[in-house]
């Protein structure tokens, strides 16, 4: 289901009543705790498509930042320690650097912490739709490629290890951007391996029947504020029905759905830490 922006505005200030009905100390701490409370999520892709030269292979995916709105850059540094510290062997961003491009200054610091981040198979990034927003596109694109991503905008990359490969895969915001799945993976090997990045969870139904095997997401933020026996309030757009963890689309598809780093529009977080994702692919004999 698409909400309407009324339905969107109803569901954050639903939000916002939940966590004020917490009482002072579930106040501070869904403002001031929680969202500092980095977990990290493991998961194991076990899969016939995956080379024997990639078994064990290590990806990090971390998303949605939102650099600017209670999010600062000591804590983006802190964040690139703890990410260098799990030594991946690819580190994929799935947008949203910054909250509001037009108002951010982009200090020059910003490229500099960035360029920390190490990943001996490259850094990879896709755009979303906060990175869009306010004519940022152009100034987060050139944020990114100093900082050594690369961009992949409707468009696929061969990952090489000796003579195998996998395919991975870009595609353009959903909201604000012109996504194309058909350009994204035109030429791409359907047998091999294939991880595609999208913002938006929701599109995965779309792609059921793609040569994809793995979608990673974030957009959601897991909603935020999640209460027990109710579950999430808040989802944005194209979010409201995959909002976390994995969900298996088909018998070949998989979607992993990233709570994200930092917030937006309501600086709280409530049973919904902020986290960051590492999977590592293992080869399955059939």
């Amino acid at each position: 289901m698409n909400l309407t922006r009324r339905q969107f505005i109803k569901r954050i200030a639903a939000g916002a009543a939940g966590v004020v009905g917490m009482g002072a100390f579930g106040y501070s701490y869904a403002w001031y705790v929680e969202p500092r409370l980095l977990s990290r999520q493991a998961y194991v892709i076990e899969h016939p498509k995956v080379p024997r030269a990639f078994h064990n292979f290590k990806i990090l995916q971390f998303s949605d930042t939102h650099l600017g709105f209670h999010y600062d850059l000591d804590q983006l540094e802190k964040l690139v320690q703890t990410i260098n510290e799990e030594e991946p062997d690819m580190l994929l961003f799935t947008g949203d650097l910054v909250d509001e491009p037009q108002t951010y200054p982009f200090p020059p610091r910003l490229v500099e912490v960035l360029k920390k981040l190490q990943a001996p198979q490259g850094k990879y990034w896709i755009y979303g739709n906060h990175d869009h927003g306010g004519y940022g596109t152009e100034k987060i694109q050139q944020v990114m490629e100093s900082s050594g991503f690369q961009l992949l905008q409707n468009e696929h990359r061969s990952i090489k290890n000796g003579d195998t490969s996998f395919i991975l895969a870009g595609l353009d915001d959903v909201m604000l951007g012109k996504p194309d799945i058909a350009r994204a993976l035109y030429g791409a090997d359907e047998e091999r391996f294939t991880l595609l990045m999208v913002h938006e969870p929701d599109v995965a139904d779309r792609f059921a029947d793609r040569a994809v095997d793995l979608q990673l997401s974030g957009h959601s933020h897991g909603g935020q504020v999640q209460l027990p026996l109710i579950g999430h309030l808040i989802t944005p757009p194209y979010a409201d029905k995959y909002v976390e963890g994995h969900y298996a689309i088909t018998e070949d598809f998989d979607l992993y759905v990233s709570r994200g780093i930092g917030t937006t529009r309501l600086p709280y977080r409530f049973l919904c830490r902020p986290e960051y994702s590492v999977f590592q692919l293992k080869h399955q004999d059939t």
